[in-house]
């Protein structure tokens, strides 16, 4: 989710019910060496009450470290992230390489702990591959070292995001351990959160890949959950679009905003008819006025 989580779309998503975001992943070491780059990409949107900060590490000192300097930001929780399966975080030896050695992730959280009195919780995947399934090894190493709160998404890393995430795995950990769990792992719509949720038990659903383009999905699984079906219209979808990038320009400035939330506007349109020729359309525009042309044709058409 890294590129995605910043202030401006986790506004919308607590807006339609989203109780905790995360911000966008963030490396320890480069918090260790003292970018300020790095520590800007936790900003806070105005009123943010509940936010999750999540690292990458590979060693003790250096999380210990950049767990010190985010303390101070006051976030909800601190997370280790142990199951990212992008090249250049498993290069640095974090990420999901960490699943390969249960002992050192137990070592890490003791270090974050020691930092500070804020909850420290980890994210798994089930192993490294499927010849190593190791997430109770290494949920059990990091609630002995004083995890709050262990997240799953039940596949390898070798699996990245093809075949399906398994579910069963989800109710093996919620059994495994004293801590509330959350579930992860092909949640893109209201029906499979609460489906996830009612088969496997776990505390909490935690909604990635599915938000990205629909922040209405937490309004949408609330619905669910009260009995109620809500349905969200193309229009609503596109003129909540432009107020998100209203929000990046604000944030950003037109000209970072208009490039970035392309690939915003190319999630908030999939599915819609006529849907190929809009993202066409937006992948040229430079600025806001372009972006809300287009987007009115679309709708008077």
């Amino acid at each position: 989710m890294a590129g995605y989580t910043d202030a401006s779309f986790r506004a919308l998503c607590v807006e339609q019910g989203a109780a905790l975001c995360y911000a966008e992943m963030v490396s320890a070491e480069a918090i260790h060496r003292g970018s300020d780059r790095t520590l800007r990409l936790l900003e806070r949107f105005p009123g943010e009450r509940h936010v999750g900060h999540q690292i990458f590490a590979s060693s003790p000192a250096a999380a210990a470290s950049a767990v010190r300097a985010i303390h101070r930001l006051a976030p909800t929780v601190i997370d280790l992230n142990c199951g990212c399966s992008v090249p250049k975080v498993l290069k640095s030896g974090c990420g999901a390489t960490l699943l390969r050695d249960p002992v050192l992730i137990g070592r890490i959280v003791r270090a974050m702990r020691d930092e500070t009195d804020l909850p420290v919780t980890v994210k798994l995947r089930l192993g490294w591959d499927e010849r190593t399934i190791t997430y109770l090894d290494c949920a059990g190493e990091a609630v002995r070292a004083g995890a709050a709160a262990v997240a799953l998404h039940p596949r390898t890393r070798s699996q990245g995001f093809g075949g399906r995430a398994r579910r069963g795995a989800l109710a093996e950990l919620k059994t495994a351990v004293a801590v509330p769990v959350f579930g992860s792992g092909d949640l893109f719509t209201a029906d499979d959160a609460v489906a996830t949720a009612d088969e496997t038990g776990v505390d909490a659903i935690m909604i990635a890949r599915g938000a990205l383009g629909n922040p209405f999905i937490f309004a949408e699984i609330r619905a669910r959950i009260e009995g109620r079906e809500l349905r969200v219209g193309t229009r609503e979808r596109l003129e909540t679009a432009l107020r998100h990038l209203a929000a990046e320009a604000g944030a950003k400035g037109e000209q970072v905003a208009c490039r970035e939330m392309r690939k915003h506007f190319v999630a908030y349109t999939k599915g819609m008819q006529g849907g190929a020729g809009l993202r066409q359309a937006i992948v040229h525009a430079a600025t806001i006025a372009r972006y809300r042309e287009i987007v009115e044709n679309y709708l008077a058409d």
